[in-house]
């Protein structure tokens, strides 16, 4: 259709032959009407017939004044009449007329002198019903002035997709006056809005008939050509009354403002999320490094491309971590996130390492002022102070480093290092959301970390404990040949107090101990070395091993209701044979060439510290070649399996008595040692050997 609405091919030339009625014209139902000069009716249109209920035939050649207006108005009609025909100005108004059935109506005239080519005059009138044409005129001015007072934009397009008309509201939103806008086409207009998108729509609306409801377009228009809007469109097709296709109705809203509300409410979600994951998963364990992967893991993506979690090297060493104002910073480097070995990520220190930063560089200032650095736009001259060396900064540089966000890590009013992020391939810059949430992060995990800092450097010191404590070796004894291990907790458990020794006795015979103090850390450490003191003690008096562990648990009551399990046996090579006393503890496995392995069999006895029980000693044949293995519980006990299954197993292991100690021990450690066990272990294997 062209902007008039006349039917058009679709190369824009007028359609020739017949064409549905469908115009305003036939919404109105105009009726044609021609009378001679003498105001007899020479033509009568079938619309004529309708709006007055006279027939052709009823009305050709009657009189009009007399067929159809009161005797009454017969004066002024002739006046009416006259003044058209002898003036040729034309006169409008509403006029009532007498319908056929009797009725009284009134209808809206427009009377004008017509002159054919023989120079003969003749009266046109063109009639409608007054109610008709006042209710389409109501509609018209109530739609128009909607339409210009509306704050949305509104426009109307052709089946060339260009401008018809458009509201004073779009024209302010495009910032182009309507009279530069009729005639073109979209893109014409808007030249710096990429409007293909629109286009398409509106052409699938006129294609299909289906409306566009609130699709959003981004971009600049030369009302605001500095920023960026949000828009939202709906559009819908223009049909006649008959069906025929006009053309497209737009309307416009600039939705920038909640656009960006959403996007913050969104930021917002987000950073919930990250939050609420961060405390899910980090501080899973007791692990510093651990611990320090998890922050740089819930930082990447959704934070930064790189992150870096470096401390202080004091603060990990457990020493003061306050630095002066021309103090540079040595830093030890405990994560970085992600590993995809990018520019960016070989740049970072790598985790264990020590690297010292000036005084001038970012994340001294971060460490020093215990405040957050941001530089939200990196510049060239920004990447020395970044990149903890020049080769270091040319990399960063290359990687397209162009934000930059440091965070310190403090916990209970110490700055223990700093969270240290770079974004490469997110084009957006840091901000101060970005800083808020980062923040929250470092103070969650900085807690985490400095639990981690302070059980490491505790399990550290009972693990220096509890080696001096134990033998570094075991000493050359007559007729034994001796292995042992001491393996301790995993990181995130305290080291507890198990313990091996072998004891060289009068007369060559030998002590061996196994035992386990109950609970860990520092205090079962302790509690190791003074049950091992008192039992080298006793051990000396040549006292039989039930008696020997009475004493022994008489000392256990007396260290603050500690508890412990212990298996004392000594050796006798000229007897061959072994005397063992048990207190809680698990049998040993007794191996002699050519018969299966077993567990020997004693009386399990009651631990040290319990008290009020007697021990007994069992005698057991030591041949040699015979081996003995003692343990601790560390080695066999799981969460998933029973303790027989584990000991069948230990058992099934212990295949090959020709093995050397040495790899039996090593054997026994990495089969058995299950790494839900997070228990200490110690190890003792001791084989009988022929006298000289």
């Amino acid at each position: 259709m062209s902007a008039a609405g006349a039917p058009v091919t679709a190369g824009g030339e007028p359609v020739r032959g017949p064409v549905r009625p469908g115009g305003l014209l036939d919404v109105l139902g105009v009726a044609s009407v021609v009378l001679d000069t003498t105001g007899r009716i020479v033509l009568w249109s079938p619309q004529a017939e309708e709006l007055f209920g006279y027939g052709a035939q009823e009305a050709l050649g009657q009189y009009a004044a007399r067929l159809m207006v009161d005797e009454r108005h017969f004066e002024l009609v002739g006046k009416l009449f006259a003044d058209v025909m002898r003036t040729g100005q034309s006169w409008a108004g509403g006029f009532p007329i007498r319908h056929k059935d009797g009725s009284t109506r009134l209808v809206e005239f427009r009377n004008m002198r017509l002159l054919d080519d023989r120079g003969d005059v003749y009266a046109l009138g063109l009639c409608a019903d007054q109610s008709t044409v006042r209710r389409l005129e109501q509609d018209v001015a109530l739609s128009e002035r909607m339409v210009k007072q509306s704050p949305i934009g509104y426009a109307v397009l052709d089946t060339q997709l260009r401008y018809v008309s458009v509201n004073p509201a779009l024209e302010k939103i495009n910032g182009v006056p309507a009279g530069e806008t009729v005639g073109h086409t979209m893109r014409e207009v808007l030249p710096m809005l990429d409007s293909a998108p629109v286009e398409a729509d509106a052409r699938r609306v006129l294609e299909t008939g289906e409306p566009v409801i609130d699709n959003t377009l981004v971009g600049r228009t030369p009302a605001d050509p500095d920023q960026d809007h949000t828009w939202a469109h709906s559009m819908y097709r223009l049909e006649d009354a008959m069906g025929n296709v006009l053309g497209v109705a737009i309307s416009v809203a600039d939705i920038t403002e909640q656009h960006r509300a959403s996007l913050e409410a969104e930021a917002a979600r987000r950073r919930l999320a990250v939050i609420a994951d961060a405390s899910a998963r980090i501080g899973t364990t007791l692990d510093l490094d651990r611990t320090a992967c998890e922050l740089a893991e819930v930082a990447v993506p959704e934070l930064a491309d790189v992150a870096a979690v470096d401390l202080l090297d004091s603060v990990v060493d457990g020493r003061p971590s306050t630095l002066g104002p021309s103090e540079s910073a040595v830093i030890r480097a405990l994560a970085v996130r992600p590993q995809d070995g990018s520019d960016a990520v070989r740049a970072a220190d790598p985790p264990g390492r020590i690297a010292t930063y000036g005084p001038d560089r970012l994340i001294t200032e971060c460490v020093r002022s215990a405040e957050a650095v941001l530089v939200p736009q990196v510049k060239d001259e920004d990447l020395p102070r970044i990149a903890r060396s020049p080769e270091a900064a040319e990399v960063l540089g290359r990687a397209g480093l162009h934000s930059y966000l440091a965070v310190p890590l403090i916990a209970r009013g110490e700055v223990l290092g700093a969270l240290d992020l770079k974004r490469t391939r997110n084009p957006a810059p840091f901000d101060e959301d970005d800083v808020l949430l980062a923040r929250e992060l470092a103070a969650r995990a900085a807690v985490q970390i400095d639990n981690a800092r302070w059980y490491q450097n505790a399990r550290n010191t009972a693990l220096t404990l509890q080696r001096s404590l134990l033998p570094s070796r075991p000493p050359v004894t007559t007729g034994l040949e001796v292995a042992s291990r001491y393996q301790p907790a995993g990181a995130t458990s305290e080291v507890g107090g198990d313990w091996f020794d072998v004891i060289p006795l009068e007369g060559g015979k030998t002590a061996l101990v196994v035992g386990d103090v109950m609970g860990s850390g520092l205090s079962a450490a302790a509690t190791m070395g003074r049950l091992r003191t008192a039992t080298t003690t006793l051990a000396a008096l040549g006292l039989d091993p039930a008696l020997l562990l009475e004493h022994l648990d008489k000392t256990t009551s007396a260290l603050d209701h500690s508890i412990a399990t212990c298996m004392y046996a000594v050796h006798d090579p000229h007897l061959r044979q072994c005397r063992i006393a048990n207190a809680g503890h698990l049998p040993p496995a007794h191996l002699r060439p050519g018969r299966p392995p077993e567990l020997l069999d004693l009386p399990t006895g009651v631990p040290l510290g319990v008290g009020g029980i007697a021990f007994s000693t069992v005698t057991v044949d030591f041949e040699p070649g015979d081996e003995l293995v003692f343990y601790t519980d560390g080695l066999v006990e799981t969460r998933r399996h029973s303790l027989d299954e584990r000991l069948d197993f230990l058992l099934s292991l212990l295949d090959d008595p020709a093995r050397p100690l040495e790899e039996t021990c090593d054997f026994l450690l990495r089969t058995l040692h299950h790494p839900d066990n997070h228990d200490d272990v110690a190890l003792l294997i001791a084989r009988a050997q022929e006298l000289p």
